[in-house]
């Protein structure tokens, strides 16, 4: 069966508003370390990682065995019995979140994990005030969509919530553009108190250290802190969304929050995506009395399920064991500086950002400073031509590339991308 075919298939059955990348969707059929192979044998360098859910690698040994191992055994049975792969995951898990007395809850995705959250912060609060920053994407469920900050990916304005909209996710656009960093979180925190004084007390602020589908971009380190600051003489909570920057991919550090650890952590960390490396693992973390705040009977039906957890605690021992936070931050410095490098003579090429092995290139039409979409959705073909699988993102007026690829990411490697991406971008002029 042809690609062709499957797409017609696909068009038959699946939804119009399915997104698929390229003029002619591929389907990837097998996957080894940082490669995957299309359907017609086509191999090709992976810097998208499945949404940056493959974080080890693919078909990395420690987790199909894993896997495998515990498929023999069992592979379900619910949280209403005990499950001891749950529990060896969330003690790993509350040690490494920072958070003190700390609960875990999974679930199967980062969108289900948000929507844990707001219920959580929402009914400990008793408060459906929720303050969100601009540009930001946090799932698609009801709740999830109605917070979401990014109108490209929130189809309905109908939500449970009643949510604010803050300053400072994005660091170079906007009204604070022009400030220097202390300057521009000077002007976010009075923006931020300005609001609380115009609402009823919010339940809580969510927001993604650096956010992902907005085109990986990111506040000065410490902005959050400095909002913390504010939050918490209130009894606001802080909710930071982990789910892209989580297990280290930013190499400085392994969470997202701890650039701007200086007031403290936050309340409740979402997660999802890498810790399942491509199995379905999202998750809650919350100090005890906020987890414990729920007054009606809850379970998860599949959150936490046997075969899942066995793939997170395989994975996240091989992470720690290889240190691929820090090969992120070696790796994914050089490559920062490669493609600053190539890029400084590309017109349509405004900005190189991120940290570690989470990087977005911006870009617009030349000149002009205006989001080029049609650039990015260009240079995607031509790197896929080149052997080179890539992400785009982007919210109001922006348009990006995003480079995330697994954590094992080698030298030789990162090279070869960054010169397919060189060749995509020059061809695009």
């Amino acid at each position: 069966m042809t690609d062709k075919d499957l797409l017609g298939r696909h068009r038959s059955v699946l939804p119009d508003w399915l997104a698929l990348y390229y003029r002619d969707p591929l389907e990837i059929t097998h996957g080894e370390g940082r490669h995957v192979w299309d359907a017609a044998g086509n191999k090709y360098l992976d810097f998208f990682g499945g949404i940056l859910t493959t974080m080890t690698a693919h078909a990395l040994p420690e987790v199909t065995k894993a896997v495998s191992e515990q498929a023999g055994r069992i592979i379900h049975s619910s949280t209403l019995y005990l499950n001891r792969p749950m529990v060896e995951l969330a003690e790993r898990i509350s040690q490494l979140s920072g958070i003190p007395d700390a609960r875990v809850f999974f679930t199967t995705s980062g969108t289900e994990a948000n929507d844990t959250a707001l219920m959580l912060a929402t009914t400990y609060r008793r408060s459906n005030t929720i303050l969100a920053m601009r540009n930001s994407y946090h799932g698609r469920s009801f709740s999830a969509v109605g917070i979401t900050g990014n109108r490209g990916w929130s189809p309905t304005s109908l939500s449970p919530l009643q949510t604010l909209y803050v300053h400072g996710g994005v660091r170079t656009r906007g009204p604070y553009a022009s400030l220097g960093d202390d300057e521009f979180i000077a002007a976010c925190v009075d923006d931020l108190t300005d609001l609380l004084g115009h609402t009823r007390p919010p339940a809580a602020l969510i927001a993604e250290p650096v956010q992902g589908v907005g085109g990986f971009t990111s506040p000065p380190d410490g902005l959050y802190a400095a909002f913390r600051e504010v939050l918490a003489e209130r009894g606001i909570l802080w909710i930071a969304d982990e789910v892209q920057t989580g297990w280290g991919r930013t190499g400085d550090h392994f969470w997202g929050w701890q650039a701007h650890a200086s007031s403290g952590p936050p309340d409740i960390v979402t997660f999802a995506k890498g810790i399942g490396n491509g199995m379905s693992i999202g998750g809650v973390v919350a100090r005890a009395e906020i987890m414990n705040c729920l007054d009606a009977n809850s379970i998860s039906t599949f959150g936490g399920t046997q075969v899942t957890m066995a793939a997170g605690l395989a994975n996240l021992a091989y992470l720690l064991e290889h240190d691929l936070q820090g090969n992120a931050r070696r790796v994914g410095g050089l490559l920062i500086e490669r493609l600053r490098a190539v890029t400084a003579q590309i017109p349509g090429v405004r900005e190189v950002r991120g940290r570690g092995l989470m990087i977005g290139i911006e870009l617009v039409r030349p000149g002009t400073g205006q989001a080029d979409p049609d650039a990015a959705s260009a240079v995607l073909e031509a790197a896929r031509e080149g052997g080179l699988l890539l992400g785009k993102g982007g919210g109001h007026n922006t348009s990006a590339l995003r480079v995330a690829p697994p954590l094992s990411l080698t030298v030789a490697e990162a090279e070869e991308g960054a010169a397919i991406l060189e060749n995509a971008l020059r061809s695009i002029r």
